[in-house]
C-alpha cells in the first residue's frame, strides 16, 4: 500500500515499503543469492519536498554563502579571459561527473571522440564517447536552466542516452532500480529507491522545491540534487543527468553566468564523502551534503584556476612562436586548439569556415612552430594533437582525483 508522504513541516529520514518480488525463473546465480531473492523487498518512500521546511547550521549557511561568492567571482573571471574557457571547463566538469562513475579516459580519447576518431572495442574510446554524451548532457543542462521542469530534466538525460542507450530515455522508469547488491533481485541491496509508482510525482515535486525562491541557492542546489538521486527516476544515468541538474541550478540561480564551474572535480576529490552524504540525506541530515558541495566548490575553483593559468600560459608560448598576420588562420586555429586540442583537416576546416588546402596549411604552420605534433600514421586521416593543452587537462584530472589527507 503506498501512502502519501507530504509533510510540509519537517524533513525526515525516508521510509521503506515492502513490495512483492516476482522471480524471473531465469536467475543464474548462486544458491544463496536465489534463495535470499525471495519474498518482499523493502524500497524507499521519501518525503515530499516542495514546501519543506530548510533548517541548516550557522556554520552550514556561512559556508555555503563563503562556496557561492567563489563561485561568482570565478565566473565572472573566466567569463572575461579572451579564450574559449566555456568549453574547456564544460568538458572538464562532464569528465569529472563521468569519472564519480568510474567511468575514466584521457583528454586525448575524449577529444579524439569529439571529432568522431575514437576506436572502437577500446575501453578507454568507448568511455571518452559516454564523456562527449555527458557533455551534451551539461549544455542541454545550462540551455534548459531558465525552465527547470520535468521535460527539461527528460531532456537532460535524453542527451545523455541517446546513442548509447535509446531505450532509456525520454520516459521516467516504469520498474525497480536499486544499488548494490547484485544483479538478481533487490534484497541485499545497498539502497533500493522508491518504487517507480511514486517517480512521476516526486520528480513534480522536486521541481517545484527548485523553483523555490526562499532557500539559498547552493543549498537549493545540493538538496536538489541529493532528493534527485535518492527518487533514481532513471534506469540509467542518474548520476551523471543528476550533476548535470546542479549545474543547471547553479545556472538558474545566477551563481554561474558564463562558465560551467567544474563542481563535479571538486567531488570527485572525496567521493566516499559524497555518497556518505547522500545517505545522510536519507536519513533527513541536510548539512552533508551541503557541505560536500560547498567544499566541492571551493576545489572546483582552485582546480579551475589552475587550469585556466595552464591554457593561458600554453597560448601565450604559442604568441611568441608564431608569427602570422593578424587575420591568418593561424592565429583563428591557435584559438580553436584552446578547446579542441585534437584535430583532422576536416574539423579544422569546417570550425574555421575554409578551404581543406587552407586548413592544412594553418596545421602545418602550427608544427613547425612545435604547437601541434600528428599522432597517426600516413597521409590518409591524418590527425595532430597539441600537447600542451591535452597535459593541461590530464592534469586538471590528477588534481582531481588528489584525495583528502
Amino acid at each position: 500500500m503506498i501512502t502519501d508522504r507530504r509533510q510540509p513541516d519537517a524533513w525526515p529520514a525516508i521510509g521503506y515499503e515492502a513490495h512483492p518480488w516476482v522471480r524471473t525463473g531465469d536467475e543464474v546465480a548462486s544458491r544463496r543469492a536465489v534463495l535470499q531473492a525471495r519474498g518482499d523487498y523493502h524500497a524507499a518512500v521519501p518525503t515530499f519536498i516542495a514546501a519543506a521546511q530548510v533548517d541548516l547550521a550557522a556554520e552550514t549557511i556561512a559556508l555555503a554563502d563563503d562556496a557561492s561568492q567563489e563561485l561568482v567571482r570565478f565566473d565572472a573571471e573566466a567569463g572575461t579571459i579572451a579564450a574559449p574557457f566555456v568549453s574547456i571547463l564544460l568538458r572538464s566538469e562532464s569528465a569529472s561527473s563521468s569519472e564519480v562513475e568510474n567511468l575514466t579516459s584521457s583528454a586525448k580519447q575524449v577529444a579524439l571522440a569529439e571529432i568522431g576518431e575514437s576506436q572502437s572495442g577500446n575501453a578507454q574510446s568507448g568511455n571518452a564517447r559516454l564523456v562527449v554524451a555527458n557533455v551534451n548532457a551539461m549544455k542541454a543542462a545550462i540551455a534548459l536552466s531558465d525552465r527547470l521542469d520535468e521535460n527539461s530534466i527528460l531532456a537532460m538525460q535524453d542527451a545523455l542516452l541517446r546513442d548509447s542507450a535509446p531505450e532509456y530515455v525520454g520516459r521516467w522508469r516504469d520498474q525497480q532500480v536499486w544499488i548494490g547488491g547484485g544483479s538478481i533481485s533487490p534484497h541485499a541491496a545497498t539502497f533500493v529507491p522508491p518504487h517507480h509508482d511514486w517517480v512521476p510525482a516526486l520528480m513534480a515535486d522536486v521541481v517545484s522545491f527548485a523553483r523555490r525562491t526562499d532557500v539559498p541557492v547552493l543549498a537549493q542546489a545540493a538538496i536538489a540534487h541529493a532528493q534527485f538521486e535518492t527518487i533514481h527516476p532513471f534506469p540509467d544515468g542518474n548520476g551523471r543527468t543528476g550533476r548535470a541538474l546542479l549545474q543547471g541550478m547553479l545556472r538558474h540561480g545566477r551563481l554561474t553566468r558564463n562558465v560551467t564551474v567544474p563542481v563535479s572535480a571538486g567531488l570527485l576529490r572525496d567521493t566516499n564523502g559524497y555518497f556518505s552524504a547522500l545517505t545522510e540525506y536519507r536519513a533527513g541530515r541536510l548539512d552533508p551534503i551541503v557541505i560536500a558541495v560547498a567544499e566541492a566548490s571551493f576545489a572546483a575553483v582552485q582546480n579551475g584556476r589552475a587550469l585556466v593559468g595552464d591554457i593561458q600560459a600554453a597560448a601565450k608560448r604559442w604568441d611568441s612562436k608564431i608569427i602570422a598576420r593578424s587575420d591568418s588562420s593561424v592565429h583563428q586555429l591557435k584559438q580553436y586548439l584552446l578547446r579542441q586540442p585534437v584535430v583532422n583537416t576536416k574539423t579544422v576546416a569546417a570550425e574555421l569556415e575554409i578551404s581543406d588546402v587552407a586548413a592544412q596549411s594553418a596545421i602545418d604552420k602550427l608544427v613547425d612552430a612545435g604547437v601541434l605534433t600528428k599522432i597517426s600514421a600516413g597521409r590518409r586521416n591524418r590527425i595532430w594533437q597539441a600537447p600542451e593543452i591535452l597535459a593541461a587537462l590530464d592534469a586538471f584530472g590528477r588534481r582531481a582525483r588528489r584525495r583528502h589527507g
